[in-house]
């Protein structure tokens, strides 16, 4: 295992040293003066756009990119997310040496909502959002590129795997995944029969509605949220949603508890379909997914993919990219350091 340095900079970012390799990484400490400057005129600088995908349905995209750079990432987000959340990891990943890319879920962030109530979060089929990664993908030509990775989180890891499950002949050179959803964190005897109920639930609507116990759009405070540690981080992003109310998202409708169940389980029952090598974040304090899923899918997984890799992150909640710095400049390490291997 390579050792790993923190040094606090001048500057108040951290440059993490591994065996051979140094990286760049922001801090907690400087965060205010990096949103409000360096990372807001790197934000500034971005390409952005919609691409039509299934169903006439815009998916909004960005990317920040250098003539420099001959890496790219593209980077995947969660349920509820959206990219303008993501502009302290995309500043990372640039000025670490990649292109940034990365696109809004359909039903979400800037791209086009799918039901009448725009804060519930819905989709028809899960497989539409492999099929907008996969377009999206292609959209961003990556074959210029000496080497391409894919970043993804919660939701969106679900996503990526069933994408390269789904899709053998494609561009990348290994993944990481951050509190992939492989199973959600509820009560164990509701596990059997969720699915079933979800999906016999949404069939009696007469409209796509909300699941048990979700709702509309709310702003929890820092002190009951079970995402992270990182009361800096999670102001922010609370704030950016407070001040652009269009990228809230609320709770999931029925039918996508179903179809995000359902592929979840697909995860874990496809995984000798998953050959890219691949790095597994699990946050030690998790509370949304489901860690136990996870250890399922890396013990199955490692029976025939022997690349992969799995790193857990003491302390982290859920959101692993936006910790504390104790937790998140661990991970990123790990991400920049397995990236470099391929």
């Amino acid at each position: 295992m390579a050792l790993t340095i923190i040094i606090v900079l001048k500057s108040q970012d951290f440059l993490t040293m591994t065996k051979n390799s140094y990286y760049s990484i922001s801090s907690e400490l400087s965060f205010k003066k990096d949103i409000e400057n360096d990372i807001q005129a790197l934000w500034q600088s971005r390409t952005e756009g919609h691409l039509q995908g299934k169903d006439r349905k815009n998916l909004y995209w960005i990317s920040l990119t250098s003539p420099s750079h001959s890496k790219a990432v593209v980077i995947v987000n969660g349920r509820v997310e959206t990219v303008w959340k993501y502009q302290e990891l995309f500043y990372d990943f640039y000025r670490n040496g990649y292109d940034v890319y990365s696109f809004d879920h359909r039903g979400q962030g800037l791209s086009d909502r799918l039901l009448s109530d725009i804060d519930a979060g819905h989709v028809d089929e899960f497989s539409d959002y492999v099929d907008d990664m996969e377009l999206v993908v292609e959209h961003f030509q990556l074959e210029k590129y000496q080497k391409r990775f894919v970043v993804a989180h919660s939701m969106g890891g679900a996503v990526a795997t069933r994408y390269f499950q789904s899709l053998q002949a494609h561009k990348f050179d290994a993944l990481a995944l951050s509190a992939p959803m492989y199973g959600v964190n509820i009560a164990w005897y509701l596990k059997p029969i969720s699915v079933c109920f979800m999906k016999l639930k949404e069939t009696f609507q007469s409209k796509p509605y909300y699941g048990t116990s979700h709702k509309q759009y709310e702003s929890k405070p820092f002190e009951d949220n079970p995402l992270s540690h990182s009361e800096t981080r999670y102001q922010w992003f609370r704030k950016l949603y407070n001040d652009k109310p269009e990228l809230q998202v609320g709770g999931a409708s029925s039918r996508w508890i179903w179809q995000g169940l359902t592929a979840a389980k697909r995860c874990i029952r496809d995984t000798e379909k998953l050959t890219i090598p691949l790095l597994l974040l699990q946050g030690s304090e998790e509370a949304i997914v489901s860690n136990q899923a996870q250890n399922t899918f890396f013990q199955k997984l490692r029976t025939t993919n022997h690349s992969a890799q799995m790193e857990i992150i003491q302390g982290a909640r859920h959101e692993i990219l936006f910790e504390k710095d104790n937790c998140r400049n661990i991970a990123l390490t790990k991400v920049f350091s397995f990236f470099d291997k391929f």
